[in-house]
């Protein structure tokens, strides 16, 4: 269980918590949780997600569906009279029960304190509401109101900062939140498709780390996107926080089908080798919360309740299991582990290893051979395993010298596999035997 508050690690690659133990960012997609959800049905939600091992909800209090003028499940609007300065009890009251349950289950919020239709409405329902001087004390209110709880705040929502009213605006409630809850949580922000949070506020001494959506098509680079923000200085931990969903249409055109299991592991093991934090999974009738009477975003297909259960979600917790098996703090990416081209597309092969080069992990996307540079490792011998990310089960391959090249070819029961190159003398346990 994570200590809170969390914080930056020392080396600013990762987060901790304040036991200083490694906490793996591992989140879903839950914008509409406050907004749609009834108490039964958040509890629902959260239990299955804890199961899954979980552990941030990405959720929003001021919601991007009629989150100002159509009331939650508890029949509540959030403000009075649109006014940020004056939230209604009754809806935070909501909001409070949700995030105490998912507490007690041991996951952090993510909390949006808005979508960001509300402080540019260039697309969306907004309205507007957001000024600079409103945005501080509305994020002061939140700060108090949250300030010893778990949690994570995230900013923006999906729109860009085109003005400067627009960064005033962002700026000053990072601010209110700062000054409400102490400092006391990390905050980072949720850009548009496409962007990083990097792009506006890099450099800001509010912004802990660093947010991408790379976005919902298929085979997105989105480790290109992670290694950009990696290489920035000053130094920051970096992730993709909005990857392609599970169940979406890809590239938001039916004739591409729709994204799986497959392509969110691609996106997750992707981003996590090329120097990634953690990771967040989505999935499209989820973070909408669609069920019957409700209108359909982009083709979405299925009751959120029934989507709970496609694969993808169940296999974001074999990326956890592999990575905190191995020393987590000391973990950089390494394509100079790969001899054999890295390709591009469905075919780009990623690595990463320990500092020391005790291990190794190398994501095969599409079964074919490897060669690897073994001699950039630390190890005199080495033993070497399949790890497979649909089942957090291994197959073991054998002990090899710790010298020269060898490739390695996937079990043809794939596509995609995890070469896993452990030093014989650390004895680190076998990976796989998870849920």
């Amino acid at each position: 269980m994570v200590t809170h508050p969390l914080r930056v690690s020392e080396n600013r690659r990762f987060l901790v918590g304040s036991d200083d133990k490694p906490f793996f960012y591992l989140g879903d997609t839950a914008w509409e949780l406050f907004h749609r959800c009834t108490r039964a049905d958040a509890l629902h939600y959260l239990q299955d997600r804890a199961a899954k091992r979980f552990t941030v909800i990405q959720a929003v209090v001021l919601a991007e569906f009629g989150g100002l003028t159509e009331p939650n499940a508890q029949g509540d609007l959030p403000l009075h009279d649109n006014d940020p300065t004056q939230i209604n009890e009754a809806y935070f009251s909501h909001v409070d029960f949700i995030v105490e349950e998912a507490a007690a289950l041991g996951l952090t919020i993510g909390m949006l304190p808005t979508w960001g239709d509300k402080w540019n409405k260039q697309w969306g329902r907004g309205p507007e509401i957001f000024t600079p001087e409103n945005a501080r004390t509305y994020g002061q209110i939140l700060g108090q109101r949250y300030r010893d709880k778990p949690l994570i705040w995230i900013l923006g929502g999906d729109r860009p900062v085109e003005t400067d009213t627009h960064r005033a605006v962002i700026e000053n409630m990072a601010r209110g939140l700062r000054a409400g809850d102490e400092g006391r949580h990390l905050i980072s922000f949720h850009p548009m498709g496409g962007q990083t949070s990097a792009q506006h506020f890099h450099e800001a001494d509010w912004l802990d780390f660093n947010m991408w959506q790379s976005g919902h098509d298929r085979n997105r680079d989105n480790y290109n996107c992670i290694q950009a923000d990696y290489e920035r200085q000053p130094i920051k931990p970096c992730m993709d926080a909005e990857p392609g969903y599970e169940d979406h249409a890809a590239s938001f055109n039916l004739t591409n089908g729709y994204l799986d299991d497959y392509d969110v592991r691609k996106s997750a093991y992707w981003a996590l080798f090329a120097g990634a934090h953690g990771h967040t999974y989505g999935c499209h009738p989820i973070w909408q919360m669609l069920q019957p009477g409700r209108n359909a975003v982009t083709w979405a297909r299925r009751p959120w309740q029934e989507a709970l259960h496609l694969p993808g979600s169940r296999q974001m917790q074999f990326a956890r299991a592999l990575l905190e098996s191995r020393p987590f703090l000391t973990r950089l990416p390494d394509q100079t582990l790969i001899s054999s081209e890295p390709g591009t597309g469905t075919d780009h092969v990623r690595a990463t290893r320990d500092a020391e080069g005790s291990y190794a992990f190398v994501y095969v996307p599409s079964g074919k051979p490897v060669e690897i540079a073994l001699e950039r490792l630390s190890a005199k011998s080495l033993v070497a395993s399949w790890y497979d990310p649909r089942t957090g089960l291994a197959r073991s391959i054998g002990e090899m010298p710790g010298k020269g090249t060898h490739t390695f070819i996937p079990p043809s029961s794939g596509p995609d596999w995890v070469l896993v190159l452990d030093d014989t003398a650390r004895r680190y346990p076998a990976p796989g035997g998870v849920l």
